[in-house]
């Protein structure tokens, strides 16, 4: 397990990979390629996606750990998503951010995306959704602590997720539609995916419900007993 020993680089891989390169990957790479080598993009932000997850983590011990659970939580976000309309993996990604750690989360929703479309379709459209399930297991870990001490908060922030998600992957739809981003494709792109939309938010708070308790049950006693 890379385990990385600079509490400064840990620091600068956190902030610097979410919120700058990896969006960039996405946002900004010219179309062409994301078209022709999309294989290698998705890759590429596998490998970004370790490495935030391994700043997480100063001992090899630890991060072996949490490993395990991140694997366990992203083949069940996987096995999920092949349920038809309603999928679990935003709110599995979201449990796995609040008891396991922000990169954690970021590492289980990236991973689900891409594992995933083996069956449900590799394209460029995979590194939005790795980007988009990530950052919402980013963010729930960065608030980890007011989302667990409010139920009305979680399923609030579960809400949002799940229709965040959508529009995130409509600016995917606009761009690749058009060829260009503008507010007026977009604004038709969020009207025409909102069943959609109103399909994900809803999906996401009824899996928060179920699974809150049960699942954020175990992950919490496995988190104090391996000390993770």
């Amino acid at each position: 397990m890379l385990m990385i020993r600079s509490a400064r680089l840990r620091q600068i891989l956190q902030t610097v990979l979410p919120f700058l390169v990896m969006p960039a990957v996405v946002l900004l790479m010219p179309r062409g390629v994301q078209a022709d080598y999309y294989a290698l993009v998705s890759f590429a932000m596998v490998v970004m996606a370790l490495l935030l997850f391994a700043s997480g983590f100063e001992k090899r011990e630890v991060g072996t750990r949490r490993m395990i659970m991140v694997s366990v939580m992203t083949a069940l976000s996987v096995i999920g998503r092949m349920l038809p309309l309603i999928k679990p993996i935003t709110a599995l990604t979201i449990l796995s951010a609040l008891y396991l750690g922000k990169e954690a989360g970021f590492l289980v929703g990236a991973l689900s995306a891409v594992l995933s479309n083996f069956v449900m379709g590799q394209g460029p459209w995979t590194s939005f959704q790795m980007l988009a399930w990530g950052l919402i297991g980013l963010f729930a870990g960065i608030f980890a602590k007011p989302l667990l001490r409010s139920r009305a908060l979680l399923y609030a922030y579960g809400l949002l997720s799940g229709a965040a998600y959508s529009m995130i992957m409509d600016v995917w739809t606009t761009v690749w539609t058009y060829r260009e981003f503008t507010w007026l494709e977009y604004s038709g792109a969020l009207y025409t995916a909102l069943p959609f939309t109103v399909t994900y938010a809803l999906s996401n708070l009824l899996f928060l419900m179920l699974f809150a308790k049960p699942v954020g049950d175990k992950l919490s006693r496995i988190r104090k007993k391996y000390g993770l």
